[in-house]
């Protein structure tokens, strides 16, 4: 995987993501085919996620740049992890379908179809109605009633909903559903009938006869061009609002540095998925989303960053800290249930998050940490009385069997032998317990290499 000694900081984790390259494009970053087959996805490939990750970690947006840890020894795997719990959820939230643009999935109605009026919002959100904080009120774009758009990617099941899409009223006056077992494919019919509202398409039909409502009661589209888009999921227009103010066209207008000065994020969303120049967008919006949202969070007592370099320095164990990182992003908090539902796809996002891991433990290394100084109570003045310790009884003698004899370690004869101990003791043991300990390790060790075993003492 290549040689890395002597590197560290940005610079080792950049070398170590290039060098697994092919372990992304090949084993990570895999979508799921309509027969249960996984296969390299053609959407999310390491050239792109490379450089937006270049991008965030160099440029970043509006200050905010993706952690890549420190200039220590190991602080380059703070870095390397954070990047795999943004993976993470990327791998459940879009590689694994092969799309950028969001699919209609929500359900509903007496007839449990897919509306069309998905593109609006799904689980009863309503995408354009995502505002900024009061503070952030004027990065937000305006929302356009006239705008038009059709999604480019969507879901490729037998039968699979169409592409979203917006439009205005005098387009489409009233939106029904996507009937998923009409079967369209039939030459037979009078006229013949084919599918043509995807290409691939085997199955499915749009059905307008009469509205139907999506789960916040939207019968049109109009207006509703802020659906989810990128590796995480880009939506609204609070959140495309600010990617146009920090790196858009906006940014530009006004004067201020701008990475993409032709791209107009609030009339054009939909070129994050659509640009073939800047194939880095699709991660760029995910990636906003996580120094924007998930690096700064901190609530209920439980720290993102905290917690990450807690678990680097614990040895990479456990899905607990996976587990809340998922809370954040699917749920909003770290301890779902809150509010908004149960965690979706938790062991599987768990599952992605240590197979990264896996593909880059060849850049980790073993990690020492100081602990921090920490304020003592003031200690009570001191006893007028003596303390009296009471005595710990510590073996004078073990015995081992070395052949057929019972003979005792320490004999006439002089034996040199040299060992490394390190002593790691909680700060409620006695230290005379812990040296007691110690001996006995030391002479049990020096019986094993030279060939003898402890015989048990009487006293048991």
């Amino acid at each position: 995987n290549g040689d890395m000694t002597g590197s560290t900081g940005i610079e080792r984790v950049e070398e170590t993501l290039e060098a697994a390259r092919d372990a992304f494009d090949d084993n990570l970053f895999l979508y799921e085919t309509p027969l249960g087959d996984w296969l390299p996805s053609s959407v999310y490939r390491f050239e792109g996620f490379f450089e937006g990750f270049r991008v965030m970690h160099q440029v970043g947006v509006a200050g905010k740049k993706i952690y890549t840890g420190g200039d220590c020894d190991h602080c380059h795997m703070y870095g390397l992890v954070n990047v795999a719990a943004f993976l993470a959820q990327a791998m459940k939230e879009t590689i694994r379908y092969d799309a950028c643009d969001e699919n209609s999935w929500d359900r509903v109605g007496d007839l449990l179809m897919y509306p069309l009026s998905n593109a609006c919002g799904q689980l009863g959100q309503s995408y354009q109605d995502y505002h900024c904080s009061e503070e952030e009120a004027h990065m937000e774009c305006v929302v356009d009633p006239e705008m038009t758009i059709t999604a480019v990617t969507h879901a490729k099941w037998y039968g699979a909903p169409g592409p979203l899409k917006c439009g205005p009223k005098s387009l489409y006056p009233q939106t029904g559903y996507w009937d998923y077992a009409y079967e369209c494919n039939n030459p037979w019919a009078i006229p013949p009938e084919t599918c043509t509202e995807y290409e691939g398409q085997q199955a499915g039909k749009a059905i307008n006869d009469v509205p139907y409502p999506n789960a916040a009661g939207r019968t049109d589209i109009e207006g509703c061009c802020w659906w989810g888009r990128g590796v995480i999921q880009t939506s609204g227009i609070c959140n495309f609002g600010k990617l146009n103010f920090y790196l858009g066209k906006r940014a530009f207008l006004e004067g201020r540095e701008s990475r993409y000065p032709d791209i107009d994020f609030c009339r054009d969303p939909e070129a994050i998925c659509t640009s073939e120049e800047h194939e880095e967008l699709k991660w760029i919006a995910g990636f906003f989303y996580w120094v924007d949202q998930v690096q700064p969070y901190n609530q209920g007592g439980w720290s993102y960053m905290d917690e990450l370099h807690k678990f680097v320095e614990n040895g990479l164990e456990g899905e607990e800290f996976i587990n809340s990182v998922s809370g954040i992003v699917n749920r909003g908090c770290h301890n779902p249930p809150c509010g908004t539902g149960e965690l979706d796809g938790g062991p599987e996002r768990a599952e992605n998050f240590f197979k990264i891991l896996k593909e880059l433990e060849f850049s980790f290394v073993n990690v020492y940490v100081t602990p921090q100084p920490t304020s003592l109570p003031p200690s009570p003045p001191p006893s007028l009385s003596p303390i009296t310790l009471a005595p710990v009884a510590l073996p004078t003698e073990v015995s081992f069997v070395c052949g057929d004899q019972t003979d005792p370690v320490a004999t006439s004869e002089g034996v040199d032998v040299t060992f490394d101990y390190e002593v790691h003791s909680d700060l409620d043991t006695k230290m005379r317990e812990a040296l007691r300990d110690v001996k006995e390790s030391i002479l049990s060790d020096i019986a094993v290499n030279l060939g003898c075993y402890e015989v048990p003492s009487a006293s048991g």
